[in-house]
């Protein structure tokens, strides 16, 4: 079974492009998106449209309700039930989506974790009454690990604070005794290199588009059946709009600001998969196909 990973900006044309080269070389698609993993997020996640979903096996898209977790580790393990599913079925794995951070950690591998005794979590449970005293708790510590984490970034200091309390250790002692481990070692790397005032043309498209077919009335129905206090519900395309239902923003500044954030978002990724990967083939979308024939060994004369 041959693995390749596609990523990019937001907005660069990653899913039509997986799609294309899945079809041609018998692949299932796994997305790395930490919205479209949702169900009924489908028009601020830009999710591929439900036909070309049906073109290929989809993998990590419509999986969860939007009240249920989800993180790198719950990825982790849906990446390797994908793969046996794959490696069973006979086919190749194409790997794709913009949270590229998931991908880091295929690569790079997560450090393993003690099993929590119910004394350590009900002793948890407790301290994080108090967030800001338990990071403090931590920040004692082990400074430099915690300087990394903010006082209101609840997740993390809960899974620190588990760590802590379960080994008796600073994070930065586990970490040293127990380094991570890569998930996958041979996986060819594509990057969809775009120049930026093209990536904003697409940007600025996309963000009409979404409006055109909901966003509004999408976002509407899911504030009213989860309320805002789901991580999902702070993404890009959906903050904006539950400012322009409060009566913060206009329409146009709803918009506009959509369109700058989303810009902002895909520097960021841009950079990231730029500096966080050793070694990736990166260039032009147009250009991508033909070194991705050469990755699954099909090369036409």
């Amino acid at each position: 079974m041959k693995q390749i990973a596609i990523i990019g900006p937001t907005a660069s044309g990653k899913s039509d492009l997986a799609i294309e080269m899945a079809l041609k070389h018998n692949a299932y698609i796994l997305s790395i998106d930490s919205l479209s993993i949702y169900k009924e997020i489908d028009i601020a996640s830009a999710k591929p449209p439900h036909e070309d979903l049906q073109k290929v096996k989809h993998y990590g898209i419509n999986t969860l309700p939007l009240n249920e977790h989800f993180d790198v580790a719950i990825f982790i393990k849906l990446y390797n039930e994908v793969k046996m599913q794959a490696q069973d079925d006979g086919k190749n794995l194409i790997i794709v989506g913009g949270t590229s951070f998931y991908l880091k950690s295929l690569v790079s591998g997560l450090s393993q974790l003690p099993t929590y005794s119910q004394k350590s979590l009900l002793k948890a449970k407790e301290m994080l009454l108090d967030l800001e005293a338990a990071h403090h708790y931590l920040k004692a510590l082990d400074p430099s690990y915690m300087a990394e984490i903010k006082p209101t970034d609840a997740y993390r200091i809960e899974k620190m604070l588990l760590l802590a309390l379960e080994s008796g250790m600073s994070p930065t002692s586990w970490f040293k005794k127990h380094p991570p481990k890569a998930v996958i070692e041979d996986l060819s790397i594509f990057n969809i290199d775009v120049e930026r005032p093209l990536l904003r043309e697409r940007i600025i498209k996309r963000t009409k588009t979404m409006m055109e077919t909901g966003l509004i009335d999408e976002v509407t129905f899911l504030e009213h059946k989860y309320g805002r206090n789901h991580n999902a519900m702070k993404a890009i395309g959906i903050i904006e709009v539950l400012g322009y239902l409060d009566g913060d923003l206009t329409y146009d500044e709803m918009v506009e600001e959509i369109i700058i954030h989303t810009a902002q978002l895909a520097k960021r990724q841009q950079t990231f998969n730029r500096t966080q990967f050793g070694s990736i083939t990166s260039t032009t979308l147009e250009l991508l196909p033909s070194e991705i024939d050469l990755a699954f060994g099909n090369v036409k004369i």
